[in-house]
């Protein structure tokens, strides 16, 4: 099985882990770790605008028997672009969703261990 799929796959298993933890915690009104639920309620706003739960699917739907690079770097991307968001988010409200941190830094990892490495491309000028 080739390396990126397998990590394409990791990274799909825990893009929908991580949109189950942010909705349990949403629906679980006695949460001890969340203090602010509005907080909560933004998060949960934000993984569904960027259609984390959707990017997930495709992953391990795309992934499922064979490596398809191009469409993977593009969900990739526009998971990038949403967790970026949500990052700085959750950075910016961490006395109430510490608890996201971790989940946060793993999606992080894969994400970026999947990230294309393209070789620079040079404009030569002319003459």
């Amino acid at each position: 099985m080739n390396f990126e799929m397998q990590m394409a796959r990791m990274l799909a298993e825990n893009i929908d882990g991580f949109v189950k933890f942010v909705y349990k915690q949403y629906e679980d009104k006695d949460n001890c770790f969340t203090l602010n639920h509005d907080k909560l309620y933004q998060l949960k706003l934000l993984i569904e605008e960027y259609k984390f739960q959707m990017i997930a699917d495709e992953l391990q739907r795309i992934n499922r028997f064979t490596w398809d690079e191009k469409y993977t770097y593009l969900l990739v991307g526009r998971f990038r672009e949403g967790m970026a968001i949500i990052d700085e988010y959750v950075e910016h409200n961490y006395h109430d969703l510490f608890i996201f941190t971790a989940r946060i830094y793993t999606l992080n990892t894969f994400s970026f261990s999947i990230d294309r490495k393209e070789p620079l491309k040079t404009e030569e000028s002319p003459g």
